[in-house]
């Protein structure tokens, strides 16, 4: 019973892979929203950023950046406190 439940469970994972790379776009063509399109026109003169994805992650979207930030902080300091040495 585990054998055909492991064969199964083998299948359907290998038909997701397989539906999954014969659903994606060619290569060097991604979708292009009007997003993109706004990031692209406006991000030097709002921003005076060159680059658009510097613009988006450190501009645009800085509060989410300030708080991804924080938690590898705290994740860095917990692993520290938890890891260190104790003198006795």
């Amino acid at each position: 019973m585990n054998r055909w439940l492991a064969i199964a469970a083998f299948c359907l994972a290998g038909g997701f892979l397989i539906f999954g790379a014969t659903t994606l776009r060619p290569f060097g063509e991604p979708k292009r929203t009007e997003m993109d399109d706004y990031f692209n026109r406006f991000s030097q003169p709002e921003v005076a950023a060159n680059n658009a994805v510097t613009a988006i992650v450190f501009d645009y979207r800085g509060y989410d950046t300030l708080g991804e930030a924080t938690v590898l902080f705290t994740a860095v300091t917990g692993v520290a406190l938890v890891l260190r040495r104790l003198k006795k």
